[in-house]
Order: C-alpha cells, then structure tokens, then sequence
C-alpha cells in the first residue's frame, strides 16, 4: 500500500510540473494579448477556427485559446483566471478530472477549456447537476463566449423541440445531466428526423462530476407508457406486512438493506393468503408485491429515503437531500410505499426506453470533469469511464482546521453535544454550517434550535427552492445553517464582514455519511480561498454507519478504556480510522455494485446500438428502403421454409409453409400446396420470393410518389421495431430481477444473463422480420384517403 501511495503522489507531481509548464506558455502569449484592442481581441475566434479547418488540432491551438479566453474573461467578467485555473482549464481540455478545493473557481476554469473546443464547431456541453446552475452559469459565462463570437444555449426541461434544437445547435450548451439523457432516449423514439434535436455527443465537462458519474451511477433514465397493473395486490400485501413482527417473523440485514421472512412469516403469510406453497411459481406476482412492501415498510423510511408531499411519494437524493422530481422507484417499490403511506397508489408504467448514466456518458468523444471531491473514487473513474484524476493545487493555502471526531453513546447525548456548541458558536456570532444525512434529523435540530431561541434556515428536500440564496447568506455574522447533506452544492459560501476575525466559518457534521467523499464535500464548505474556519463530526454509537459496520469493535474499544454513561465522549484517533475503515468497506460495496451494474447495462447497451442504429438508418434514408425490406422478406421466408424442409423430402410437412405464406404474403386463392411440391427448399424460396417481388412492385404503382412508397416503408418499420423493443425491455428487465436465482444452481448470473440475453434479442429480431414481412405484404394501399 505504501508503495501505491507513493507512486500516485509521484504521478501527481509529474502531472502538476508539465501542466504548469503549459501554463507557463498561456501566460506568455496573456501579456502580449494584453496590447490588443477589444476588435483584434474578438478576431481571434474566426482566425483559430479556420487555423482548426485548415489541420491544426486543437492541442496546437490550446496555449494560444486559452490566452484568449483568459484575456476576454478579463474584460468582459473583470476576473483573471489564476495560474493554477490555467492548470485545471489543461486537466479538462485533456479528458480529465480536474480536482479544485470549493471556492477555487471552477466555473471560470472551465470557460478556457470550453472556449477552445467550441472552436471545432462539433458543440460543447457544458453539464450541471440543476436547471439553477444551468442557467446561472449560462447567463454569467454567455456575456464571455457572446464578446468571443460563440454562441450559448440553455436546454431546460420546460423548452420545446425547437427550443431545444436551436440550444444543441448552439457552440456551447448548458444543460442538466437528465435533460442531455432523455434528449438522448427521445431522439431515439422519434419517426421523423426534423424531429431529432440533439447533434453527435462531442465534448462533455460535467460539474461536479463525482454526484452525476458515482452517486447517480445506477440510476437509470426511463422513459415509460402506461403499463396494465392493479392496486389491490399492492394494498393486500401491505396491509399483510404490517402484521409481521420483527424477528419473529422476518428479518432485517441493515447492511444489505433487504428483508426475508422466517419460517414462522411464510407460514403466516400461506395463511393470510390461503396458499399451499408461497413460493410455488404460480406465486410469482404475489411474491414480488410481497417482497417490496416488506422493502417499503421495514427498509424505506419516510423523511430520509422519501417525502410525501401533496399526496404523492417523492423520492429524496440520498446524496444532496433534494427531492428527485418526477423519478419513481422501479419494480413496484413506489407504489409498494404509496400503500403503505395511504396516498393514491399510481399506475404501474411499462419501459418504453432507457440508459444510465454510465452509459450515457462514455457515449462521447471526450469527457471532462470538475469537483471538489474525487480522489477517493479515482480507481472507479479510471477503470468506468478512463478518466484520470489531477489534483489541482490551491491559489492559496487551505486555513482550515480539520478536528478529530467526537463519539458519544447515544443519539440524544450527541445532538446535546451539538447544540451546546452551537450555543457556545453564535454567542460570539461564528457562523455555523450544521450538516445532517437526513431530513428528519435536520428538522428535529430545527426543533432543539427553536427551544433555545437561536435564529436559522433550515435547507433540505423540502425546501431547495430557495437554496442558492439560503447558501449565500451562510457565511455571514451569526447565521445558522442547517443543510442535509450538499444541498445547494454549487453556490459558494462566502464570509461576510467580521467573520474572518470570528474564527471563519464552523462546519458541523451530525453524522458521518457512508461515503468520505460526502463528508469531505461537507469540510470543503469552510475554508474557501484562504479563509480561517474549521470542520467536526459529532457521532454516536446509534448512527446508521455505526450500527451497521462500527459499533460492536467500538463499544469494546469504550469498555476498555472504562467509558461509560450516556453523557461519556470521546475523543481518539482510533475512532476517526474505524470510521473510516467502515467507510471504505461501504464504498467498495458500492464501487462492486456500480461495476455489476455496468457489467449488466452493457448487454442492454449493445443491444441498445443495433436497434437505435438500424432505426437511425431508417429515419436518414430519403429515398427508398427496398434495401433494408428485402433481405428481412428473404431472412423470413428462407427461417420458415429452411425450418420444414430438412430431412428426407419425402417426408416434409409443407402445409405450414403454405399457411405461413396465406398468412404473411399472399391471399390463398393465389396459392396452394401443389404450388410447393416437387420442389427443394431453394426453390420454394424463389418461388415465394416472387409474390414479395410482385407485391412490391404493385405497391409502388399504387403509390405514384416514391416520397409516399418511402413513408410507408418507414411507418411499417418502425411501428413494428418500436413495439417489439419496448416488450423486450421490460422482458430483459424481468429476467434480471430473476437471474440472481441461478445462483443457487451453481451457475454464473451473469453469464446466464448475457447468454439468455442474447438469444431473446436474436428472437426478437425474428419476430421484427417476420411482423415487418406481415405487415408490409398484407397492408393495403387506398387512393384519396386524407393522411
């Protein structure tokens, strides 16, 4: 390990030395920018775009870019990007991760790394975590691109097509995460290519990259129609699970959040539910309610994995406590939890298209990303999406004083720890920043602060509307702040007068989070550009981390060194590395789970490229599809014909031929077995292939436009694609909440799950031709009819 170590901090060194000699060249050609008039300054923009036309890559162009930029910035925003942002602005442009402490500038970093892709005409966008920031940092950074001759767009969800195409179209676009995803899947699903608005993803710098590419890894974008689904099973199965007895009758494993009946509770539930057997495979749907009301009721808790507002469940970011808007949990979770809460249980939808973000992103050429929290998930970034990350060093020293934890017995001693320290903060007017990992804590501390008469703003999944502002004002004399986990990430908290000699601002952690790079994000609050302040954690023994992996080494550390009583604390470096330790083991669980994951979407993600390149083919061609419809015609009589005419030919059986070609291609008064005997299966091949031919040829006549024959080919294809694809999804996602059962049989989920997965894509493609086949061959062409 410490061999590891040393080598990463090597490389570190030898990155910073050849970025800050790049650097370097940027400033020299900054001075001499500095002569130019503001009309020469802006020349500069069609003069390296068309040195890039002519064969300069854009390396060649970078030192001489980013002078421009940083000189623009200069005279269009009055902020000149530091020697360390040029070096950040290189990690970027490079398809790196640039890491910079909060408060280092960012965003203004990435304006030289923008400004020089834009030169390329391929579009850059430009990716935040909300519409907020989107639009924030489009209005502030546009003024700069706008005086270099760029043009910028804003892709908000609420815009329409034409909204959305002219912002893609646009040099740089700002955009969220989920806007550029469903874009992405919508584009896929349109029957006509004036409908597209994105172009081909080019260059992608992600805002904090580590809460789009790691936290929201697993979370897939779906779209959905509407599914067939009824609610009284939800409502039978929850009202069951809320007989169950811990222990008694089920069993809760905190680490791996799941939940399994005992004997006694399958034995209870045969009976409520009149069975023989509940896991006979006649129980399947029975089962599956049944197992995700026990998740909604036993696992899922209210206030800290969701809220109920205007009667609906909403689903809380674990991450950012912000409530994830128009997102529903998968596979029945979500109306397993609308029953248990008594709100009106919503109909189950049905996967039209989906992706997740790992898949999503590595979809471009390049990709780049800033935050101020990434080192710890380096090996994931580079293995998942081959991205380095570089550690760019601060303007200015860091002032902040990091403190060792405080452990304490209970949750009651410890939040009466933390508002006695708050007390003692604002008596002296030290702002406080108090983070919490759940809504329900942040507003119990709410509730402590208000009976001590201390003034605060409380930001959580409640209430993020108001949290740029709220965030803003967490810096200045006196104020109190309660934040669940990193909401208003993004905005920076700047100290305000007096502050400074008060100490800066206090950070106070209520409980460690399951990832140290969410505590680290936390810290990063405090101590921005130099400033003084300081960061502590306050925990207990009745923690969710500690419960789950701490406590027990823990409590016989205490036992030891004879601590005892609820008001006992602690403080020992041993605690801060048994945290740690068990966050390690959390976060390489995750970092499994998210490679699994991967490993699962990309079965679905090769699949996803045939069908979404063969619908592209489609929606390009202007002029005919004969090329595509032929060989399906021939793949589908060749399966059929090839199926019945094995063997001795004495023996084949050729009326199922006939009744597929009555069927599929021709009336029967045209045809009949004499037509197919004494022929081999080659023949009988042609001779059918004749009756394709034929028809075609009919249909092109009654068409007289080859622009209407052309839309006619299109409709067939795609209804036919579409409606078979979105039935394989939801079949492909059925298998995989299945496929973890082989297991048991000794076999590799998998590899099952790659093999079954392949061989129902194959049959999916063969039912797509033989219903492309049916379809064009036995549609009828009328004349006159209104379109």
């Amino acid at each position: 390990m410490p061999n590891l170590l040393k080598k990463w901090v090597e490389s570190d060194k030898h990155d910073i030395k050849r970025l800050s000699q790049l650097a370097d060249r940027v400033g020299s050609y900054s001075q001499e920018y500095r002569n130019l008039s503001d009309k020469q300054l802006q020349a500069k923009t069609p003069e390296l775009k068309k040195r890039y036309q002519n064969g300069e890559t854009l390396d060649d162009l970078l030192p001489e870019a980013f002078a421009v930029a940083r000189e623009g910035a200069t005279r269009v925003l009055g902020l000149t990007p530091f020697h360390v942002q040029i070096m950040g602005g290189i990690v970027l442009h490079e398809g790196n991760i640039a890491e910079m402490k909060t408060g280092e500038g960012k965003t203004l970093t990435a304006t030289m790394p923008v400004y020089l892709n834009a030169l390329s005409g391929k579009g850059v966008h430009v990716i935040t975590v909300n519409e907020y920031l989107s639009k924030r940092d489009a209005t502030q950074m546009g003024k700069l691109y706008h005086w270099l001759g760029l043009s910028v767009g804003v892709n908000s969800s609420d815009e329409s097509p034409e909204e959305k195409r002219d912002a893609y179209n646009a040099d740089i676009t700002y955009s969220t995460n989920g806007e550029i995803g469903f874009d992405y899947l919508r584009d896929n699903m349109v029957v006509y290519k004036r409908d597209r608005v994105q172009r081909p993803l080019n260059f992608a710098i992600i805002d904090e990259v580590d809460s789009i590419l790691i936290d929201e890894a697993r979370t897939p974008l779906i779209i959905s129609g509407q599914a067939s689904g009824s609610s009284k099973l939800y409502q039978q199965t929850d009202a069951f699970a809320k007989t169950l007895k811990k222990k008694t009758d089920f069993k809760v494993d905190l680490e791996t959040k799941t939940v399994s009946l005992t004997d006694k509770g399958i034995a209870k539930a045969e009976k409520y539910f009149n069975l023989k057997n509940l896991y006979d495979t006649d129980n399947t749907a029975l089962t599956h309610h049944l197992d995700e009301a026990l998740r909604a009721n036993f696992i899922m808790m209210r206030d800290k994995d969701y809220v109920v507002q205007d009667n609906q469940v909403m689903i809380v970011d674990s991450f950012t406590g912000r409530i994830m808007k128009g997102r529903r949990f998968s596979d029945g979770l979500h109306q397993a939890i609308e029953a248990k809460e008594g709100v009106k249980i919503q109909q189950e939808s049905k996967t039209m298209a989906n992706i997740t973000y790992q898949n999503l992103f590595r979809m471009y050429s390049k990709l780049a990303g800033m935050t101020g929290t990434a080192k710890t998930e380096a090996d994931e970034f580079r293995e998942i999406y081959n991205m380095e990350v570089i550690t760019i060093p601060t303007n200015k020293p860091v002032m902040r004083i990091d403190k060792s934890d405080v452990l304490y017995p209970t949750l009651k001693s410890k939040f009466d720890a933390v508002i006695n320290e708050v007390k003692k903060l604002h008596h002296k007017g030290q702002p406080i920043l108090l983070g919490t990992v759940a809504v329900e804590t942040s507003e119990y501390l709410s509730q402590r602060l208000d009976q001590e008469h201390i003034p605060h703003v409380v930001l959580n999944a409640k209430n993020h509307a108001k949290e740029a502002s709220i965030i803003t004002n967490a810096g200045h004399k006196g104020a109190v702040t309660i934040a669940t986990n990193m909401a208003g990430r993004g905005t920076d908290i700047k100290l305000g007068p007096g502050v400074v000699e008060r100490g800066g601002l206090a950070v106070i952690g209520t409980e460690r989070h399951e990832s140290r790079r969410i505590d680290n994000q936390l810290r990063g609050r405090s101590g921005r550009q130099g400033d003084p302040g300081f960061s502590q954690f306050y925990l207990s023994l009745e923690d969710d981390l500690m419960r789950r992996f701490g406590s027990d080494r823990i409590k016989s550390f205490l036992d030891r060194m004879k601590v005892s009583g609820d008001d006992a604390v602690i403080r020992s470096r041993m605690i801060t590395k048994q945290v740690e330790s068990a966050q390690k083991r959390v976060e390489g669980n995750n970092y499994d789970s998210r490679k699994q994951v991967l490993r699962y979407d990309d079965v679905m993600r090769q699949q996803r490229e045939v069908i979404y390149d063969e619908r592209f083919q489609v929606i390009d061609e202007d002029k005919s599809l004969k090329w595509v419809l032929m060989p399906i015609f021939k793949r589908t009589i060749h399966r059929i014909v090839s199926l019945h005419t094995q063997g001795d030919p004495k023996k084949w059986d050729l009326q199922p031929v006939l009744d597929f070609a009555v069927g599929a291609l021709v009336s029967p008064d045209d045809i009949s077995l004499s037509d197919l005997e004494n022929k081999n299966g080659q023949e009988i091949e042609d001779y059918l292939m004749k009756f394709v031919d034929q028809n075609y040829q009919d249909k092109q006549k009654a068409l007289y436009e080859p622009s209407q024959m052309l839309e006619f080919e299109k409709v067939v294809l795609l209804r036919v694609v579409d409606s078979h694809w979105t039935d394989h999804i939801d079949a492909m996602d059925q298998l995989r909440q299945s496929i973890g059962l082989r297991g048991y049989g000794q076999l590799n989920p998998l590899v099952e799950y790659q093999r079954e997965g392949y061989q129902m894509f194959e049959e999916m493609i063969a039912d797509i031709d033989y219903d492309v086949t049916k379809l064009f061959m036995k549609a009828e062409i009328r004349q006159n009819i209104e379109r």
